[in-house]
């Protein structure tokens, strides 16, 4: 019998308790790309589940979201666009800030990099309250593009972030429950 993708995506991801700070349970997914099968895995799942869609540009948010959106944008034949952390772009870019757990915090992307009418597949490595990706739904939505699909590795469903973002086809490999797991 074949082991579930979920499965196994989730027994190779490191938890480490108090980070980054005391209370919060950090899921460390680079265990995932020092594996190539486990990476090549992770990705198969995501490109998977939005094949059938039409997905003209990736959208990876900042920094963990990179790797995954870069690997999937080469898989769909399109390009990547990278949401950064604040003051990390040198062109004309649009703003949107957002609540963390713990703090608030902000993303950008240049402005040019969504046409109006584009269908873009926003990727992130860890869904927990939603706040990062709805900054980035809305910077998509405000330079007229479409949200294709919202993708995660990791999301902390005790968290309720997949309820922000109802109405868009929201994925995610592994989902766990409680912060105990």
């Amino acid at each position: 019998m074949v082991e579930p993708v979920s499965d196994r995506v989730r027994q190779a991801i490191r938890r480490i308790p108090d980070f980054p700070k005391r209370g919060i349970v950090f899921r460390d997914i680079t265990t995932l790309w020092k594996d190539q099968a486990l990476l090549k895995l992770t990705v198969d799942a995501i490109y998977q589940h939005y094949e059938a869609k039409r997905v003209d540009k990736v959208l990876g948010i900042e920094a963990r979201g990179f790797v995954f959106g870069a690997l999937l944008a080469e898989r769909f034949g399109v390009g990547f666009i990278p949401a950064r952390k604040l003051g990390k772009l040198p062109f004309d870019k649009i703003t949107e800030q957002y609540q963390l757990e713990y703090r608030i915090d902000g993303l950008e992307m240049h402005r040019d990099s969504v046409r109006p009418g584009e269908h873009v597949l926003v990727v992130d490595d860890l869904m927990a309250t939603a706040g990062t990706a709805l900054a980035v739904v809305k910077m998509v939505e405000a330079l007229g593009g479409t949200v294709a699909g919202i993708a995660f590795v990791v999301e902390l469903s005790f968290l309720h972030g997949r309820e922000k973002l109802s109405k868009y086809d929201v994925f995610s490999i592994v989902k766990y429950a409680t912060e105990e797991e």
